[in-house]
């Protein structure tokens, strides 16, 4: 199929599934739900959740409900924070068949910190709906670091910007990360050698930090905004987050970090982490992994395990979970992987943290999602089952404590079809 005749679909799909704006905050009530709060009031059995103007204004057993507020009934279901969507492309890339659609990655070929790509998220992109009905709330939009294939030749190990946004049509970041790859894929970005990335990476830091340094005439890195833009993030404006997945390379990160006094790293991809968790561990450092990642698909990744994260999470890593495909129409798998990663040694209870509260403070929200405590915008969801099972569903979906339509693409084709079936129409 060309390029246009995927246009033209992509733009009747867009047609045909209604747009989804951020509704307004609502006054409600869940009657007696398990309640995992993800926060230091643990797990309420048999609880209640009173929800007013958005924001929680109660949780508790046998509260009184007030005259005139919706009643949901839970009847036992797990009521949970709403889920990480993870780091990717969700509406930066509509469809993976188009290249032109993919706003991810900056081509110029130079080292661009302030290219921010939160300026091409896209809150009407189908993908979001794909999501918020499986459960995910909230999510990173991330760069990549152009490196040759689908994204194109140029680029830099510095990808730029990236932004946590929530997946209720809201167009208005959360905070903001900068983003950068140290792995093998990207070392033509850096002359043929990944040794090259920490020369570069050293460069840049120096231009901002020894400004009285610059003359007319150097072979800079930055420009004068890119410098202002890594200097707030080594000021610790918001994480550093550093895609690597070999065991040696993320002892050059964690070499790297302390050496520039980078105050805020986050790993991510990170398949050959639990060779190196002591030293994680005494990082301090929060490490996104792909519970999916088992055989290696390249020699950065020779030492991938099912046993990723519950490794990492004895040793004292705060782990949490993202999937390595940046495309977002597979982001709703994140919940199965998470259940793959409990099914292979990690406790429930963290796992369960890992989709919600990790994410959440690594990317400096935690006052926003992630939890579920008094005070706070209800962001959460009420499941039919175990949410880590992937025959659970949810039943009901709040963002920001507003009541989320139960529609996606997926939905409208198949009411269409089934309705064509019921009227004997097969076309």
């Amino acid at each position: 199929m060309n390029a246009r005749l995927l246009f033209g679909a992509a733009l009747a799909a867009l047609a045909m599934t209604a747009v989804v704006r951020a509704a307004e905050p609502g006054t409600f009530f869940v009657r007696d739900a398990t309640v995992h709060t993800v926060g230091p009031r643990g797990t309420l059995a048999h609880a209640d959740v009173l929800v007013e103007r958005g924001r929680v204004k109660a949780i508790g057993t046998k509260l009184a409900v007030p005259a005139g507020v919706e009643v949901v009934e839970a009847g036992g279901r797990p009521l949970t924070p709403g889920l990480f969507a993870g780091l990717s492309g969700l509406g930066l890339d509509e469809t993976g068949g188009v290249p032109a659609a993919d706003d991810s990655a900056l081509r110029l070929g130079r080292m661009r910190p302030e290219f921010d790509v939160a300026l091409a998220f896209n809150p009407d992109a189908i993908a979001l709906g794909v999501g918020r009905v499986a459960g995910l709330t909230f999510g990173v939009i991330s760069p990549q670091s152009a490196s040759g294939g689908r994204s194109g030749t140029g680029g830099s190990i510095i990808a730029g910007q990236g932004a946590v946004v929530r997946l209720d049509g809201s167009a208005s970041p959360l905070s903001r990360a900068l983003f950068a790859s140290v792995d093998g894929d990207v070392s033509a970005l850096s002359g043929g050698s990944r040794a090259g990335h920490y020369m570069l990476l050293s460069q840049a830091i120096s231009e901002v930090r020894n400004p009285a340094q610059l003359v007319d005439g150097d072979d800079r890195l930055l420009t004068p905004a890119g410098r202002d833009v890594l200097g707030r993030y080594l000021k610790g404006a918001g994480p550093l987050v550093v895609r690597v997945d070999r065991a040696a390379d993320i002892r050059q990160v964690l070499a790297f970090a302390r050496r520039e006094n980078v105050s805020k790293l986050v790993l991510t991809g990170a398949a050959e982490a639990w060779r190196v968790a002591p030293e994680l561990a005494r990082a301090k450092v929060t490490v996104f992994v792909d519970p999916f990642t088992d055989l290696p698909e390249n020699f950065d990744a020779v030492g991938a395990t099912l046993e990723n994260a519950a490794r990492l999470a004895r040793a004292g890593v705060t782990v949490g979970f993202s999937l390595n495909d940046h495309e977002p129409y597979n982001l709703r798998k994140v919940r199965q992987a998470a259940g793959l990663a409990v099914a292979n040694g990690l406790p429930w209870d963290t796992a369960l943290a890992a989709l919600t509260r990790v994410p959440a403070e690594a990317f400096g929200v935690a006052d926003r999602v992630g939890s579920i405590a008094v005070g706070r915008p209800a962001d959460f969801v009420l499941w039919s089952g175990d949410p880590l099972e992937v025959t659970s569903a949810p039943e009901h979906v709040w963002i920001d404590g507003a009541r989320q339509p139960e529609r996606s693409r997926q939905t409208d084709l198949r009411d269409r079809y089934l309705e064509k079936l019921k009227r004997g129409d097969a076309r």
